[in-house]
């Protein structure tokens, strides 16, 4: 019974800090650099840091991130 209860509890907790841990962000921008200043906007404003995960540049940027507290 122990082991099931400590079984559930490092589940439990493993789930917890993997949902708080990152999110996903994304800006759109006429340039590169505009769109990662909203990104750097939106990190500032989460009190996080910030990792570009993707960069698209097609008749305007399209930038990804994810934020990691």
């Amino acid at each position: 019974m122990t082991t099931i209860k400590n079984f559930v509890a490092v589940i439990a907790l493993s789930l917890v800090s993997f949902g708080s841990f990152a999110q996903t962000i994304t800006a759109s921008a006429s340039t590169l650099d505009a769109a990662e200043a909203q990104i750097a906007a939106q990190a500032h404003q989460a009190g996080a840091s910030y990792k570009i995960t993707g960069a698209r540049f097609n008749n305007g940027a399209y930038v990804s991130a994810e934020l990691t507290q």
